[in-house]
């Protein structure tokens, strides 16, 4: 606080201009805990949104792995590779949000292409199945990936909040207190002075 102290000016101003920072301080860090509430339940609920996609795409993915494999089997990779010749690649939209000014993601779109009418059937059941199972896992993988981003982004909000808070509430704010202490002692004592020196002032006119 030395850089604090060489621009207070001395007597009332001073003390004014610190008891105005120490109010102003204070105020931010009880708004800045409001916002640390907010943040942390909007991080609880995306991070249960995220467990929950996680856990669906987790589900999809080896039942598409599995009618793959028996594609493959059946088929050998030239009818993989005919089969996917098929198809377009998917189509991925990010809808945003913000949060106690947190932009991230709120949904995602997710558009996977049919086949072409002019396009070769996979000629193995499996592959049909794996198709469809794939396109199912595609959705999934985006809704996780949105849910993984938004709760990264909310929780790295909460960490940097909460570091403001702690600033606040262990280092600046006391650090303004004690400034505020030491203007009104030495305001109380420059008083304390003056007003001596008008008694002696008084007494020496009297004499």
């Amino acid at each position: 606080m030395t850089g604090t102290r060489r621009r207070t000016p001395p007597g009332r101003a001073g003390r004014l201009r610190l008891r105005h920072s120490l109010d102003v301080a204070e105020r931010g860090a009880d708004l800045l805990e409001q916002k640390l509430r907010i943040l942390r339940s909007e991080h609880q609920r995306l991070l249960r949104t995220q467990e929950t996609a996680a856990r669906a795409w987790r589900d999809l993915l080896p039942e598409a792995e599995g009618w793959l494999l028996r594609g493959l089997l059946l088929g050998g990779e030239q009818a993989l590779d005919s089969a996917a010749a098929g198809i377009g690649p998917a189509e991925v939209t990010v809808h945003w949000t913000v949060s106690m000014g947190v932009r991230h993601p709120a949904a995602v779109t997710t558009s996977v292409p049919n086949r072409s009418p002019t396009a070769a059937a996979p000629s193995n059941t499996a592959l049909v199945h794996a198709e469809a199972a794939y396109a199912r896992a595609v959705c999934a993988a985006a809704e996780y990936a949105a849910a993984h981003a938004a709760a990264e982004a909310v929780g790295a909000e909460v960490v940097s909040t909460r570091h403001r808070v702690r600033a606040l509430r262990r280092h600046w704010i006391p650090r303004l207190r004690e400034e505020l202490d030491r203007a009104d002692l030495a305001l109380e004592q420059a008083e304390h002075e003056d007003s001596v020196r008008r008694r002696w002032a008084a007494r020496t006119t009297d004499a």
